[in-house]
């Protein structure tokens, strides 16, 4: 009887110790994902932004917050920190959502809740229209629906504020390509300025806490970021979309998020949407963490996605 109890215990040891470990998985077409998963409950995939900023700083600063209620799969994209880069070069937007499908059934999960941060939002939209079947809910933590609102709208307005330059309104129909210099130009200004950390942070300490995360890991794979904004799939303005999505969505934004813009909500109109407006800029997992808990703990009361 004690040898059964001691080869049970034994058993649930080394499970729980394989469901929270790194793993690489190997896409169909031959990319090395990597993935940790953590934490118990409602699975729960964490969809970056950046592009391109990797999964380690959400896992490092709030993961183990989410990792009580939700078994977290911390993803870097293709071509993204850990992750390597395809032979093709192929970062469409068709391909990363198969990506994330191929993970899921690597770990043999039916469905899953999505919390997406910033770009990860036009993410979790590409991801919910084209696979409805295998998320049950959205978390949006800051995220834009469309960059070019976005970029318009608040990231260069407010950037040539910060730095002191006077700017013309733009309009959403600027091509991607005029607004990448734009921002480049007025970038290029802020850091002169040393300005930069006021577009995210509430002080220039979060801002150099979020950089010396990313020291932390070797060999950061850059290949997404680099070519990501000069993709057309990822400038679609998914905002019209947002009536379509049948899964309850956690839509959580900063009133000072200047990276997003805290009007950005305005136009988004998920038919079950919790509308969470916070005091806070860009980064709530560092800034207003006690804020953002409540957030999502409300969210999932209230849609009864905790898994039991």
């Amino acid at each position: 009887m004690k040898t059964s109890k001691l080869l049970f215990f034994l058993v649930i040891l080394l499970a729980t110790f394989y469901k929270a470990q790194k793993r690489e998985i190997v896409t169909s077409d031959g990319v090395k994902l990597y993935v940790n998963v953590k934490g118990k409950g409602t699975p729960c995939l964490y969809l970056h932004g950046g592009p391109g900023s990797g999964s380690y700083w959400l896992e490092k600063f709030y993961g183990s917050e989410l990792e009580k209620n939700f078994q977290m799969i911390y993803l870097d994209q293709r071509g993204v920190s850990r992750s390597s880069s395809p032979a093709d070069k192929n970062y469409s937007l068709d391909r990363m959502l198969q990506d994330f499908e191929e993970v899921r059934n690597a770990l043999g999960i039916k469905e899953w809740l999505t919390i997406g941060h910033s770009f990860g939002g036009i993410l979790q939209m590409a991801y919910v229209e084209k696979y409805p079947q295998s998320i049950k809910g959205m978390m949006m933590v800051n995220c834009t629906l469309s960059m070019k609102d976005s970029f318009c709208n608040s990231w260069i307005p407010k950037a040539s504020e910060l730095a002191g330059e006077k700017m013309n309104p733009l309009q959403e129909n600027t091509s991607p390509e005029i607004l990448l210099k734009k921002m480049m130009e007025v970038g290029k200004k802020m850091d002169d300025e040393k300005v930069r950390w006021k577009m995210a942070f509430a002080s220039p300490e979060s801002d150099n806490l979020m950089n010396s995360s990313y020291r932390e890991i070797t060999n950061w794979n850059n290949s997404f970021s680099n070519v990501a904004l000069s993709i057309e799939d990822y400038w679609k303005d998914f905002r019209k979309d947002a009536g379509n999505v049948k899964v309850p969505v956690l839509f959580f934004y900063g009133k000072s998020d200047w990276m997003v813009g805290p009007d950005h909500y305005k136009k988004i109109k998920f038919p079950k949407m919790m509308l969470w407006r916070s005091d806070v800029g860009h980064m709530p997992f560092l800034e207003n963490q006690k804020d953002l808990d409540k957030a999502i703990k409300a969210y999932v009361k209230k849609y009864k996605l905790q898994k039991k």
